[in-house]
């Protein structure tokens, strides 16, 4: 990769093709987390359903989770709390996902200051990724 003269590297999580593999094979995200705690997108999928279900404090939780995971990934990987996390480098987007899980139950929790620094991380992280 080429050194940015305007900023950091992009952070490219590692493949996770077993964790992967697990979700695509339509399994449980619940048993997929319970397996891999740190799979940041399994906590994303029990966040967007518990989002879908009206579920707002547990679709917290388990965004929270994802996020809180994804950045000790991200930072284990040489992200130093800022800087692009590419939305198209397919690890990186559980915990994008995750990210704007917590940014929509946030939302609906009435977390107005936590919703507003989500959102920004968002645009920060690439501007691809997924809204909330």
């Amino acid at each position: 990769m080429q050194n940015n003269l305007l900023g950091p590297e992009p952070t490219l999580l590692p493949e996770r093709a077993e964790q992967q593999a697990a979700i695509e094979s339509g399994k449980d995200p619940a048993e997929v987390v319970a397996s891999w705690p740190d799979f940041s997108e399994g906590w994303a999928l029990l966040a967007e359903n518990a989002l879908a279900k009206g579920e707002n404090v547990a679709a917290y939780a388990y965004a929270r989770t994802g996020y809180h995971r994804g950045l000790d990934q991200l930072r284990r990987n040489g992200w130093k709390g800022f800087g692009p996390v590419p939305w198209a480098h397919r690890p990186n987007q559980g915990f994008l996902r995750a990210l704007a899980a917590l940014g929509r139950a946030a939302d609906a929790i009435g977390e107005t200051e936590e919703y507003d620094r989500v959102r920004k991380f968002l645009t920060d992280s690439d501007p691809a990724a997924p809204g909330i």
